[in-house]
């Protein structure tokens, strides 16, 4: 079936895509927004841990469907292994609308200024790929301004003495501290340290017509009871589809980008209850997330585009980064868990750059709370064994004395990492499946470690009696916050896409998610994926209005 052209056809409708429907929508243009899941009401998803975002033992509440298993295969070993989505070999992608901002920590970081600057910062990193993004920090802050007052963020202005330059002050005040973060922020001020409220996308008071956050417990792979978390899908959407111009169009999965014979993108081919639709589109916004975005490019193949839609050198689905996950948990004499969420609270930026011997680092934060069976599984000291008498002891007795400080460890990209197509392999939509390839950098271990050492120092001068660190391995990457597959470049040779998103050698489609990172920095992205999508959405309107 083929349907009426219209402005633009976004597809996604997470923390990128979800923008720039907004945007647009907000113009006047004509669009439609396809998600391939579902709107996920908070009585559907609950507080069950054993459904969560974050711990998927019985399925993923927010998708996608537990039935819908993929095929991976891993040509590290030449295998195919019938993979789960959000497993770690498919990497932590949520299916519905809001992508994973409805049901994510909603940590509400902008990035370092250094962060666009590695390769300046550091030099080329022997096996990697670093390279300096084409934009500054100072160009996407107006962005992050934006998304800090449309989507909704609760901070301190001022209380991180490394964080970049802002016009403006948080739109709400800071979540106060809890007593793990009242805790740790005293320990890190004796140390010299510079603790501070971390940035939250969560309502501290009432805003828009919502509550403020009511310290519930479960945070991070939940949705919230009283809507206080910020996403795409109550904020930005909503509004998108209120201004009559944007139609949401849910459990629409994408086929392929369709191209004309001249290689321009027509419009996008999706599956939506079973029968294939074509929507013709003036231009074509690809939001998927940093795995399946490559995935759709190079499923559309044709004659012009013969090794997939912007790929004619060979650089989507490369680069794929995570973030090397490390830090320290610690044992207290007393308890220092008090039921009161987020959990994560306090922290501080002051091993993000600077740091003799490695490359880069991370901002380290107090642990989201520790759900029983999440704790229970893997929160223990070495000492500890995994079953039996002295685990249960352990388990019972530990659980409220123990705090954990982690950091999202900036990973160096790699050309070998990557996201291919299977064509032999299908979906149950008979799409040819994603390939996943990963390993980290040996200096993602080193950074790590030193991270891992902070994170050890943080919660003994807190007090703790016992502390054991946890550092990312190689084995892999991109188990969450993906990023890098289609970054952004002014050379088409060695990026996918401009400086705003738009795709090289095809000028009417545009990335708008973390594929565009040219590094993922040493925080969690969601706030830089938002930023960029404002940023790529004003560009759209802007051109292709005055055209």
């Amino acid at each position: 079936m083929k349907l009426d052209p219209v402005d633009a056809v976004v597809v996604g409708a997470g923390a990128g895509g979800g923008v720039v429907a907004y945007v647009l929508a907000k113009a006047g243009w004509r669009v439609v927004l396809l998600e391939r899941g579902r709107q996920i009401p908070y009585e559907e998803s609950g507080h069950d841990e054993l459904r969560s975002q974050r711990t998927t033992v019985l399925g993923n509440a927010f998708g996608p469907d537990a039935e819908q298993v993929r095929m991976i295969n891993s040509p590290l070993t030449g295998k195919f292994y019938k993979v789960r989505a959000n497993e770690s070999a498919y990497n932590n992608v949520a299916a519905c609308v809001g992508g994973g901002t409805a049901s994510y920590g909603a940590m509400a970081w902008r990035f370092h200024p250094k962060d666009f600057r590695m390769l300046s910062t550091y030099g080329l990193v022997a096996g990697s790929t670093l390279e300096d993004w084409p934009i500054t920090y100072e160009e996407l802050e107006p962005h992050y301004e934006k998304a800090e007052y449309e989507i909704g963020v609760s901070g301190k202005s001022g209380s991180n003495p490394f964080d970049g330059p802002r016009k403006k002050g948080y739109p709400m005040p800071p979540l106060p501290f809890n007593k793990e973060a009242t805790l740790l922020a005293g320990a890190a001020r004796k140390k010299g340290w510079h603790p501070f409220p971390i940035p939250m996308l969560i309502n501290s008071v009432e805003r828009d017509g919502r509550a403020g956050c009511i310290a519930c417990p479960h945070c991070v792979g939940f949705g919230c009871e009283a809507d206080a978390k910020n996403g795409t899908q109550n904020t930005v959407v909503a509004r998108a589809v209120k201004t009559g111009n944007c139609t949401l169009l849910t459990e629409a999965v994408a086929k392929e980008v369709m191209t004309n014979e001249q290689g321009k993108a027509t419009g996008v081919a999706y599956f939506h209850k079973g029968e294939l639709v074509e929507q013709p589109a003036r231009v074509v916004v690809v939001a998927c997330s940093a795995t399946e975005t490559p995935r759709l490019l190079l499923n559309s193949k044709s004659k012009m585009h013969p090794k997939g839609l912007g790929n004619a050198n060979d650089w989507v689905g490369r680069n794929l980064q995570g973030h090397a996950y490390s830090g320290a948990y610690g044992l207290f004499e007393d308890e220092v868990f008090d039921g009161t969420g987020p959990a994560a609270r306090v922290a501080l930026c002051d091993f993000n750059h600077g740091n003799k011997d490695v490359v880069g680092g991370s901002m380290l934060a107090n642990e989201f709370i520790r759900m029983p069976y999440l704790f229970a599984r893997g929160v223990r000291p070495a000492r500890v064994p995994r079953y039996g008498l002295e685990y249960k002891k352990w388990v019972r007795e530990a659980y409220k004395r123990t705090a954990g400080v982690k950091g999202p460890v900036q990973e160096m990209p790699l050309w070998e990492n990557r996201v291919e197509v299977d064509e032999a392999v299908k979906d149950q939509w008979g799409i040819p499946v994603a390939a996943i390839t990963t390993r980290r950098h040996p200096k993602d271990a080193e950074t790590g470690r030193f991270m891992a050492e902070r994170a050890a120092e943080w919660l003994k001068a807190a007090g703790a009696v016992e502390t054991w660190m946890s550092v990312a391995g190689l084995s892999g990457t991109g188990g969450q916050h993906q990023a890098g597959t289609c970054r952004m470049g002014k050379d088409a040779k060695t990026s996918v896409t401009d400086s705003y998103g738009r795709m090289h050698g095809v000028d009417n489609v545009y990335v708008a998610d973390g594929s565009l990172h040219v590094t993922n920095g040493g925080f969690n992205p969601s706030l830089t994926i938002m930023a960029l999508g404002f940023r790529v959405g004003e560009r759209i309107a802007r051109d292709w209005q005055r055209r």
